[in-house]
């Protein structure tokens, strides 16, 4: 004989009797598409009979209809659920293809009369109790009526369904809160409402009928008396249509979440025998008062006194059933169909006294819920399926399959997982060892909550109630998945599809050459200056640097040379590869500086890695060596201004972290801000080495703004705020070999016994020549880059400072060999960053640095930023520009972030086509960018000889001004509530670094870990992997942590879909893997940006390509000219876009986060009449 399955249906072929029997099946809203129907499938596949399957056009792709011998699609046109509630097409269906049988499954018409009858009345066998049967159990007062006619306990409720919530008020004056709303014509949770207080009746009567309504297609209502804190028992029942019916003892559903059952387990734990006996006789008496036929469950609440009550008969399978099959050896599904063909119990050796409980069975319910967001559906694409298996495990499952689409139509269940052990501890420890071999990606799953509750004392050693989850909260505190494999195949894929994530400035791909690392000695590398460091403390320090007899270098090639070449994208994964080489062969420097400055936020903002996980890996492998940072004086290592308590907060975690000198330094000398830097790296317990910013020419009588007498001035302030270190800091390679003597000679005089650190920048190419005047002169330390990344805009070459000094009383002590391996290492590394490097857009260094005073790193980036805004062309006109806006500005003393407000105004100039002149005039109407508007009122500190009169004043017009050290007014942050926030953000694993780069750099942060989250560690990828992705057909591997490397090969890149994705192909560790990416290119075709019409009056155009980061007004609101409209960023500038004139905002075509392209429309305005 045949079954057929409604959604998924089932036909047999005779087995013991001669004519064509077949059945019909529907599935489940309990369950996902066909879960069940694919248990039937099998029992009758077992027993030799033909199956068929029906499904909703929706569900053309679930499994049920593979497993099934025939489908068909009923409900053509309708929503999926109406499908299957549509019992004319599944008779239909049933009749044409002389289907004899109907299993109802759970759910949908399981429990509707009206379906069970319409089979019989169509001749088709329904395979579950008589249709008048189905009716009584399934009315719910019905079902209390009978249970009390047959001296079963009941809950006391309605005699009726209740037809309004005057009646359900009426009940609750009866019999008090709380109460409960069940649906009268169906279960699972689905119309059910707890209601605690009057308040509540009302919203709560409503939605329980809007529920029922839609999962039955009946929105009856009936009440009880809410019994608190119960344990749930059912029993599972199984009757003959020979008046035989017996009991296979109970089950415990206690543990649900919103009435629906999350954990079953069979027997029940800790069950008293007498209680036990109670419930079976209970359930077998209600059974033989209706004449029950078939398999059903009886539902009982157990109080805390060990009353049961009766609550009702599901006259159908129940999803739980697997337990009772585990722990009694008994196939109610075989049981079914038999009993349907008419065997007897007795016949199928089904006898009360043949019945046995073995063991313990629990069942998980696998579901794609969010327990962090209130158990949230979610829904998707199944991008990896991979089930825990073994001994001891069974899974029933339809929809878990990798690329099967999680529907938001159905219940959430993905699989249901049974664990059977010789007690409840062993298939419990079962369960949880299978459950942590899952891997499902793509979709959230309930699996972390879930092991929770499997690792609880009370679920392993007492008894739980149907409380449980709610007093529970622990086990909501669930290990994030980390699901880093299928994050790493999506950003590759991204890559792939639409190219690199970090901003490319030149059209050139990495170098697919890897480089060699030198041979690294075994053992400890040998003692160096962190060693005395750590012995002496920074006075001892000090004291031994200016004690050596020869000349001390430090390094840059970690950050500085790299954000001078390669704007700032030398990323952690090569400088740990390097680091034990230069630990082992480079004790003897003086520092390596790789920290602070543009490093770290470029390292979250572009490279997706942590700055602070940057440090405390090179610490590991560089022990001797002391490590130097870039500190901003009162901006730390920002761009704006932050309460006293962040900076010395963050200087505190850096020392925390393995940070050792701190470099301060302030853009305009100001003394305030330097000195709060100073005093946060010394509580800190750091070196303080406070730098000054060098500008101007001293060896020139003719510029006195700088003069040598400014420079002594300003050290001796610095000696008295308590300096280890004293540092010039010349950011542009300003000094010339006469003016090192001048001013290097004259602190050495002064301050004999002080180290002196001279910091430059090569860019006019004289940088070698100046650093040996400054040593000749009396300094202590000079900076180098190696050989491969020095000269341009980095600082000299370390090898030629080795050789011109080897053998002199200025000897480094560096072996020039060491230096040469070094330097290989960084040349072939070099090529990895092709995309980044000077040299795509700038061939040389220019002496002309010495007019315009660009320091290093930023006139790379100012060349790369002119490249990127169609503005290559006129670099030079960019340079003049450059030099106009300084004098525009007041010749500022020029390093971040001062510099950057100076080239903001250049870039400004060259876009606009203006001269200095043209700006000066039209100062009161022009939207200046944002960072020399916030320069003019005072953000970032007073600069030597004030600011620029009367420019200023037409600048800001009304805008306030800011007297005195920026930061001294702010606020103290409030580090808790910042934590506090994050975690609720990002979960608990935030630490307290994680709430320093958030203080620093909040939105930044942000997006770090929102890609992060996405696209999990990046930072593991080789570099031409994070930038250029794998080719088709590569074969590469990822080490995610030591001792798990990940075997990936790259397959194909799919068409563009319909939604503007392509499916990219991976084999991962052997198996074969996919994830779907938005081809952003072609998602632009899709829509265009208007532009503005400079012909039009009123129409507000971007004045330079960038994103939206802040819009400021509203349609309808009126403005006058002048009036901030919206802020715009690229490439870490920010415009203010104001308003040309008076008038109305009419329309908008901008949101936050909005990319624009020059002229792009941002909205219009109606003039004042």
């Amino acid at each position: 004989y045949g079954v057929l399955y409604c959604t998924s249906l089932l036909l047999y072929y005779p087995l013991f009797i001669s004519f064509l029997f077949s059945f019909l099946f529907s599935f489940s809203v309990l369950s996902s598409p066909g879960e069940i129907a694919i248990r039937v499938f099998r029992a009758c596949t077992e027993l030799g009979i033909r199956t068929v399957a029906v499904y909703s056009e929706e569900d053309r792709g679930q499994m049920h209809r593979q497993k099934a011998d025939e489908a068909y699609l009923i409900g053509k046109s309708l929503p999926p659920v109406a499908a299957y509630l549509h019992i004319p097409d599944i008779i239909k269906v049933a009749k044409e293809n002389g289907v004899d049988a109907i299993h109802p499954g759970y759910g949908f018409l399981s429990e509707r009369s009206d379906f069970a009858q319409a089979c019989v009345d169509a001749g088709v066998r329904f395979i579950g109790p008589s249709p008048e049967t189905v009716r009584k159990m399934g009315d719910k007062v019905e079902a209390r009526s009978l249970a009390i006619s047959a001296g079963v306990p009941v809950v006391p409720g309605t005699d009726a369904p209740i037809s309004s919530v005057g009646e359900a008020r009426v009940f609750s004056e009866t019999y008090g809160f709380p109460i409960i709303f069940k649906a009268a014509y169906g279960g699972g949770g689905r119309g059910m409402r707890v209601v605690k207080e009057y308040e509540e009746l009302e919203e709560n009567y409503h939605r329980a009928y809007s529920e029922a309504l839609t999962a039955f297609g009946n929105g009856a209502l009936f009440v009880e008396k809410f019994i608190e804190k119960p344990r749930h028992i059912e029993v599972q029942i199984l009757g003959d249509k020979y008046g035989n019916i017996i009991h296979l003892y109970e089950r415990d559903c206690s543990i649900q979440r919103r009435h629906q059952k999350v954990v079953e387990i069979a027997p029940a734990a800790d069950l008293d025998p007498h209680l036990r006996d109670r419930l079976t006789s209970d359930s077998v008496k209600l059974a033989k008062q209706v004449g029950y036929e078939n398999a059903g469950t009886v539902e009982f609440l157990v109080d805390k006194h060990g009353k049961h009550y009766f609550i009702e008969v599901n006259s159908r399978l129940q999803v739980e059933h697997t337990v009772t099959e585990e722990v009694t050896d008994v196939d109610l599904v075989h049981a079914q169909l038999r009993v349907c063909e008419g065997r007897s119990l007795p016949e199928l050796g089904l006898t009360q006294e043949t019945i046995r409980v073995n063991g313990c069975a629990i069942q998980c319910r696998v579901t794609t819920e969010d327990p962090a967001r209130g158990f949230q559906p979610d829904t998707g694409r199944l991008e990896v399926f991979r089930s825990g298996e073994g001994m001891g495990i069974r899974l029933d499952s339809a929809s878990a399959f990798p690329g099967a689409v999680i529907s938001p139509h159905y219940d959430s269940l993905l699989v249901k997982v049974i664990a059977s052990g010789k007690d409840m501890s062993t298939a419990a420890a079962k369960m949880h060892r299978a459950l942590s071999e899952f891997r499902v990606r793509g979709v959230k799953t309930n699996i972390p909550f879930l092991q929770n509750v499997l690792s609880n004392h009370q679920f392993l050693h007492s008894t739980v109630d149907t409380q449980f989850i709610d007093e529970n909260q622990n086990l909501f505190i669930m290990k994030p998945v980390q699901n880093r494999a299928q994050k790493l195949l999506h950003y590759l894929g991204h890559v792939m599809v639409n190219g690199p994530t970090t901003p490319i400035p030149v059209k050139a791909k990495p170098s697919s050459i890897d480089p060699v690392i030198p041979t690294v000695p075994m053992g400890e590398p040998s003692l160096g200056f962190r060693d005395v460091l750590l012995r002496e403390g920074p006075e001892g320090f000090a004291k031994a640097v200016r004690a050596h007899p020869g000349l001390l270098l430090m390094d840059t090639t970690f950050r500085d040379a790299h954000q001078s070449l390669l704007a700032t994208r030398v990323r952690t994964h090569d400088l740990k590869k390097i680091a034990p080489y230069v630990s082992h062969s480079f004790n003897n420097l003086f520092s390596l500086e790789n920290w602070g400055g543009a490093t770290f936020d470029v390292a979250m903002r572009f490279l997706y890695e942590c700055p602070w996980k940057r440090l405390q890996e090179l610490r590991t492998l560089v022990p001797n060596v002391p490590f130097q940072m870039l500190l901003r004086g009162a901006n730390a290592v920002g761009y704006t201004n932050y309460p006293d308590n962040a900076v010395f907060k963050f200087c505190e975690v850096a020392k925390e972290n393995g940070m050792d000198i701190f470099r301060v330094f302030d853009s305009l000398n100001y003394l305030p801000n330097m000195i709060l830097g100073m005093e946060a790296a010394g509580r800190a317990g750091g070196v303080v080495e406070a730098a000054i910013s060098y500008t101007g020419d001293v060896s020139d009588p003719m510029r006195q703004k700088y003069s040598l007498a400014y420079y002594v001035k300003l050290t001796e302030e610095l000696m008295k705020a308590g300096t280890h270190v004293l540092c010039i800091k010349d950011m542009a390679g300003l000094l010339k070999p006469e003016s090192s003597r001048i001013l290097i000679s004259a602190l050495r005089d002064r301050y004999p016994d002080v180290p002196i650190h001279v910091h430059t920048h090569d860019t006019a190419g004289a940088g070698v020549a100046a650093m040996l005047a400054c040593a000749e002169a009396g300094a202590d330390v000079v900076d180098v880059a190696v050989d491969s990344m020095a000269g341009m805009t980095s600082q000299p070459s370390m090898g030629a400072m080795v050789a011109c000094t080897k053998g002199t009383k200025l000897d480094t002590g560096i072996a020039l060999e060491k230096v040469f391996d070094y330097s290989e290492y960084w040349e072939v590394t070099r090529g990895l960053y092709a995309p980044f490097d000077c040299t795509a857009t700038m061939k040389s260094g220019n002496a002309d640095v010495y007019e315009n005073e660009i320091p290093g790193g930023q006139y790379t980036n100012l060349h790369f930023q002119a490249h990127s805004m169609g503005l290559g062309n006129k670099f030079k006109q960019v340079k003049k520009s450059y030099s106009e806006a300084n004098k525009l500005l007041g010749d500022l003393i020029k390093v971040t972030p001062s510099s950057k407000i100076v080239g903001d105004l250049a870039q400004f100039m060259v876009q606009n086509n203006l001269t200095r002149e043209e700006v000066e005039e039209k100062a009161d109407e022009l939207s200046f960018p944002l960072s020399v508007v916030e320069f003019l009122q005072g953000h970032i500190g007073i600069p030597h000889g004030g600011f620029p009169e009367p420019f200023r004043t037409r600048v800001l017009k009304s805008l306030p001004r800011i007297e005195g050290r920026p930061g001294a007014t702010l606020p103290p942050l409030d580090f808790d509530a910042l934590e506090a926030g994050l975690r609720l953000l990002h979960g608990d694993d935030i630490t307290e670094e994680d709430v320093m780069s958030a203080a620093m750099y909040p939105k930044v942060f942000q997006e770090y870990k929102e890609f992060t989250g996405s696209f999990g560690p990046v930072d593991c990828l080789s570099t031409r992997l994070f930038l250029d992705g794998p080719k088709i057909a590569e074969e590469f591997q990822v080490e995610i942590e030591r001792g798990k490397t990940l075997h990936i090969k790259a397959l194909a890149v799919g068409d563009l879909n319909k939604t503007g994705q392509r499916g990219v192909f991976f084999e991962l560790n052997g198996q074969l893997r996919s994830v779907l990416v938005k081809d952003n290119v072609a998602m632009k075709e899709m829509k265009f940006h208007p532009k503005a019409l400079k012909s039009v009056r009123g129409q507000v155009g971007a004045p330079m390509p960038g994103k939206v980061i802040e819009v400021k007004v509203e349609p309808g609101q009126k403005v006058e000219k002048g009036q901030p409209l919206c802020v715009l960023s690229a490439m870490k500038m920010e415009t203010v876009v104001n308003s040309p004139l008076t008038g109305v905002v009419t329309v908008i075509h901008v949101n936050t986060d909005t990319s624009l392209e020059g002229d792009d429309l941002i909205l219009e305005i109606t003039a004042e009449e």
